[in-house]
């Protein structure tokens, strides 16, 4: 049996947002609504995303498709392992202890971010060094070696988070279940580890290729514009301004790293709070990791809403789904037209 039930006497279920629930509701019902709106939302979109992937092999052409795909299943991961918590606040019977099942929650969701923060850095990487060497682009990014690349993320953010067993908790995404809250303290030590080798050098290595990547595009704008110019006022005809033709697909990728920083920038000044004992809330420790956790959401949204050539799959994907149903629909109207007219021919 799930032990936050034992640990209430007061029969009232264990829940971080302090509201008054009616004594009929033995179970946290706002914040199982969040959880399941949220679980529901991540899942959904992702399948969406990977499935335009398989079905739009101009998406494939891009070399980031490899991490974006790699995101995608690991926001997908999020997702299902929401459904963890969501029974916990139900109050769903738990074969396992309750400590350790929020501890592999916790690490499982700290595993599966770390790899989508990871990406975002590999993606800028690759941005960067299409842009700064385009001639030898293709000798130096090969599909075995991104898949090589992709191999490290998973084992280096599995291999980050694996002292929080012992060490101490890597963040607030058990915060649902009553032991991580009360008994799972963490550890200012561990968490200056995890910004060491996570989140300091993930964060600088955006930054740095980002801003090399818009200001080189700058200068390749201004130098193309300054032929056109040159060129035009030659054949007397007016030169319009061309973009970098890089920077479309830049900014798309930028947008979703910003979103992606932006969402996660109160969980960790709140886990850099409470790991140094300066500020600890249980409201704003549940408010900050499903914040957090809704960036596997809002991935899948920025790219679609973003990218021409994710459209067009995604309207293909839609198209194919609804020819289907076209068909089966005609298929089941013919077998009914068929199976009548036998029947009024039995008749006669």
């Amino acid at each position: 049996m799930n032990s936050s039930l034992v640990g209430n006497q007061s029969g009232r279920p264990f829940c971080l947002l302090a509201i008054s629930y009616l004594e009929t509701i033995n179970f946290c019902l706002l914040e199982v609504v969040i959880i399941v709106f949220l679980m529901v939302l991540i899942i959904s979109g992702n399948i969406i995303v990977i499935f335009v992937f398989h079905c739009a092999p101009l998406l494939n052409h891009h070399t980031t498709s490899y991490f974006i795909q790699t995101m995608a299943y690991a926001d997908l991961l999020v997702g299902v392992s929401c459904l963890v918590p969501s029974l916990s606040l139900l109050h769903y019977p738990i074969v396992l202890s309750e400590s350790l099942v929020c501890q592999i929650f916790g690490y499982v969701v700290s595993v599966l971010k770390s790899v989508s923060m990871a990406s975002l850095a590999c993606i800028s990487i690759d941005r960067y060094i299409a842009i700064t060497k385009p001639l030898t682009y293709n000798t130096l990014v090969t599909p075995w070696r991104l898949r090589i690349c992709i191999l490290i993320i998973w084992l280096y953010s599995c291999l980050v988070f694996l002292p929080s067993f012992h060490w101490g908790k890597p963040g607030y995404h058990g915060d649902v279940f009553q032991w991580c809250a009360n008994s799972w303290n963490t550890d200012p030590y561990f968490t200056l580890f995890i910004v060491v080798m996570l989140y300091a050098p993930a964060a600088f290595i955006v930054c740095f290729t980002y801003f090399n990547i818009f200001r080189i595009c700058q200068q390749h704008t201004k130098e193309i514009n300054e032929r056109r110019v040159r060129f035009s006022s030659q054949d007397g005809e007016a030169g319009e301004a061309q973009p970098c033709p890089d920077k479309r697909y830049a900014m798309v990728l930028f947008r979703i790293t910003s979103v992606f920083y932006i969402l996660w920038l109160p969980y960790i000044i709140y886990f850099l709070l409470e790991s140094s004992n300066v500020y600890s809330n249980r409201v704003a420790s549940f408010l900050t990791t499903w914040l957090a956790i809704s960036n596997s959401f809002c991935n899948c949204v920025i790219y679609s809403l973003s990218n021409s050539v994710f459209q067009k799959g995604l309207k293909r994907l839609s198209g194919a789904i609804c020819a289907s149903c076209t068909r089966q629909r005609v298929a089941k109207d013919s077998s009914t037209s068929r199976s009548k007219r036998s029947s009024n021919g039995c008749h006669v």
